[in-house]
């Protein structure tokens, strides 16, 4: 999702023993050099100021991401908990298993009418944690009475569906298997999702993609975007978006050797252009805008959260897993 998000919620409580280098809350378990801790919390909704956002709220079910993707800004998320080290976002995953207790209780007419709630702006509430814990679809059930993982809650999904305008976006930066595997080397293939997004279609759910990032030298070429916008067209896609790597220190420090072993020849334009600020220039954003746009009107896709009417949408629901 985007950096302008504000997601370290002052209502999830660090262990007082917390220290750098150790994470917060009781231990859930290990599994494959991934340790789980349990991350109590009072309260479930995060308020989201940002202008810019097509949402008020969000729900990040999980903090830190086992898909390792190597560019992601939210990696700094940890540092709040004192957990320092580059690695500890996609060894040490904090998952939240009281918020779909807590969550009724949030949910007021007053607070939330006329409103939009997005699940996973942060970190993905589809990740392989879910498969376990199932915080994800704890929270659906209570909206509903948001991998292929996402397909196993298609029913909830269309119970949400017929009562809130929901829209689902899946996250997929390239359609080259192997590109994809160097920059989110454990996250599914390209071809799972956008199966997936096949089947969201065909269930008649509002799905669409995010590319997200577009990473200068590697995928913002106009044939490579064009594929990309070509490809969730043909998958069902209802709108998709596109936004330049935005690539804080805490990620910086991680991904800059990752690229020079990969892409070494990109290397010094990647220090260059993000030594002062975590964006592209305004100017590259203005162009890479125009691209899109004129890529949405050519396959018939619209902005994100918009319909054909242009409203936005009551909830939504983010995933990078097909």
């Amino acid at each position: 999702m985007s950096g302008q998000l504000s997601f370290h919620s002052q209502w999830d409580l660090p262990s007082p023993a917390a220290r750098p280098g150790n994470a917060p809350g009781s231990p859930l378990g290990e599994r494959r050099g991934v340790r789980f801790f349990e991350l109590p919390c009072r309260s479930v909704l995060n308020r989201c100021t940002s202008e810019r956002m097509p949402f008020q709220w969000t729900i990040n079910p999980y903090r830190g991401c086992e898909f390792g993707c190597t560019y992601c800004y939210a990696r700094y998320s940890h540092e709040f908990l004192g957990m320092d080290d580059w690695r500890d976002f996609e060894e040490k995953i904090l998952v939240k298993r009281a918020a779909p207790a807590i969550l009724p209780k949030e949910l007021t007419v007053r607070r939330l009418q006329g409103k939009s709630i997005a699940i996973g702006t942060v970190t993905d509430p589809y990740q392989p944690a879910e498969k376990e814990f199932r915080v994800t679809r704890g929270l659906l059930e209570v909206l509903a009475t948001k991998s292929a993982l996402i397909t196993r809650d298609l029913e909830l999904l269309g119970a949400i569906a017929s009562r809130s305008r929901l829209v689902i976006n899946i996250s997929l930066i390239t359609l080259s298997r192997r590109m994809a595997r160097l920059l989110e080397p454990r996250a599914p293939t390209p071809e799972k999702r956008l199966a997936t997004l096949r089947t969201l279609s065909r269930a008649g759910l509002r799905a669409g993609i995010f590319a997200m990032p577009v990473l200068p030298g590697l995928t913002d070429s106009p044939r490579a975007l064009e594929a990309l916008v070509r490809a969730s067209a043909e998958a069902g896609a209802t709108h998709f978006v596109a936004q330049f790597l935005f690539l804080r220190d805490s990620a910086l420090k991680g991904f800059l050797p990752r690229l020079e072993r990969d892409f070494p020849a990109l290397a010094a334009r990647y220090r260059r252009e993000y030594a002062r600020f975590a964006y592209q220039s305004e100017t590259a954003r203005q162009r890479l805008a125009l691209l899109v746009s004129g890529l949405r009107r050519k396959y018939g896709l619209s902005a994100f959260g918009r319909g054909g009417n242009g409203e936005a949408p009551s909830g939504t629901a983010s995933s990078s897993l097909p």
